[in-house]
């Protein structure tokens, strides 16, 4: 089951809050917007995991690049509870 809570908490401490917000754009695009372009999808969890585990580059609003930062917890179940949460979000 889903713990919103933890999800949302390990977010917080991985620094993800940082730059996305959950219902707006803030530094990056919200973080329904990230749910809504990958829900339903079958490789939608697995391009969440790698965008926040390998550091791929994203574009900034001036058009530059940078590497995604990347989140330290190796803890499966709670990078796999806090996808599922991003994705409840749509």
């Amino acid at each position: 089951a889903l713990d919103a809570a933890a999800a949302e908490a390990l977010a917080k401490k991985e620094g993800c809050l940082k730059c996305h917000a959950v219902d707006k754009k803030k530094d990056a695009i919200s973080l329904k917007d990230i749910a809504r372009k990958h829900a339903g999808k079958a490789d939608g969890e697995a391009k969440i995991l790698a965008q926040i585990t390998t550091g791929q580059k994203v574009k900034l609003e001036d058009g530059s690049e940078e590497e995604h930062k990347t989140v330290k917890s190796k803890d499966q179940a709670a990078l796999s509870n806090m996808i599922q949460w991003i994705l409840s979000l749509k």
